[in-house]
């Protein structure tokens, strides 16, 4: 049994295929979030008190280095995915929405792009 109408066949109307994994990626980042999360407090929180020094040791470290880019990584992937789903809920114009959508994924990933960068040069000593 087919629930499409007729002119949705002719215009190849339906699922688009790309819920599942948008929805999929939401919770994987989500889940991914909260080890990540807590790690990042929890260090910030013991470097209370030390100086730039300790700080720049710290992200030197290999392991603190590798869980802050995939800290900024997740996290930005994480926001551009909800502010994506919330641009195409409640903008109803479809140029302003295409537009907003790009508008979103560039900043999420130059500002990823960036925060990785640091990292690396910190981490790398450049």
């Amino acid at each position: 049994m087919q629930f499409r109408s007729p002119l949705g066949k002719v215009r190849g109307l339906g699922s688009a295929k790309d819920g599942t994994h948008h929805w999929w990626m939401q919770r994987v980042t989500a889940v991914a979030l909260i080890p990540l999360a807590i790690w990042f407090v929890a260090s910030v929180v013991s470097l209370i008190g030390k100086d730039h020094a300790a700080f720049t040791a710290w992200v030197k470290n290999p392991v603190s280095a590798t869980l802050l880019v995939l800290l900024l990584a997740a996290t930005f992937h994480h926001a551009q995915l909800g502010l994506q789903v919330v641009i195409e809920d409640y903008v109803h114009r479809e140029g302003c929405k295409v537009a907003s959508i790009l508008a979103v994924k560039f900043a999420a990933a130059v500002l990823a792009g960036i925060g990785i960068l640091s990292v690396l040069r910190i981490a790398f000593g450049a």
